[in-house]
């Protein structure tokens, strides 16, 4: 018997299998990438309120981020408006430490444009209660399309606490000149849940 010639074929590409392969290694880096957006290691909760204000501050929910970096808190409402008529103002009030009940800190401000904010201690919730202003970085942004406020606090001006849970309160003026009622977040004076830094 005479050996037999081997003729190579060549390979057959089976053009499906290939796309789906690359699709599949193409989606694969796609999510890591987007992975790699997102916060880091940032824990966070989202609470949401009943609409109970006949006002545009009218706060919808508030979201609690707790970075590695920084807190985060963002609240949501009905009608944000830019005008400086609205009154439209807020507190967020952080409890910090787990030992000690109630808030050691408020960041509050004007909803609207033209208007400040402050990070203050404080000693509970009403103003009188009210301390000395933080240093360290803070920010609030307003932003009127998505109806939104944003919060952001450094860690290291709160103390770098291991945990952390917010109460919100709410208000504006009407047109005729009289204050809106307060809204809080759920009851008045209560607090999310603990939210652990990451």
């Amino acid at each position: 018997m005479q050996p037999r010639a081997r003729t190579r074929r060549p390979p057959s590409v089976n053009t499906s299998t290939r796309t789906t392969l690359l699709s599949a290694a193409a989606l694969s880096v796609a999510a890591l990438t987007l992975t790699q957006l997102a916060p880091a290691n940032a824990d966070g909760i989202g609470v949401s309120d009943p609409a109970d204000l006949d006002h545009g501050v009218d706060l919808r929910s508030v979201e609690v981020a707790h970075g590695a970096r920084n807190l985060v808190v963002t609240t949501t409402h009905a009608d944000l408006q830019e005008s400086y008529r609205t009154g439209s103002s807020g507190a967020v009030f952080l409890d910090t430490d787990p030992t000690d009940p109630g808030p050691e800190y408020v960041l509050s401000g004007g909803y609207f444009v033209g208007t400040d904010y402050i990070l203050l201690t404080t000693d509970g919730f009403a103003t009188k209660k009210w301390g000395d202003p933080v240093e360290g970085s803070y920010r609030m942004k307003a932003d009127y399309d998505t109806e939104q406020v944003r919060m952001r606090i450094s860690r290291d001006a709160l103390g770098s606490p291991a945990e952390v849970r917010v109460a919100v309160r709410v208000a504006g003026t009407r047109p005729n000149g009289k204050d809106t009622a307060q809204d809080w977040l759920g009851a008045p004076r209560t607090f999310t849940d603990w939210v652990a830094s990451s």
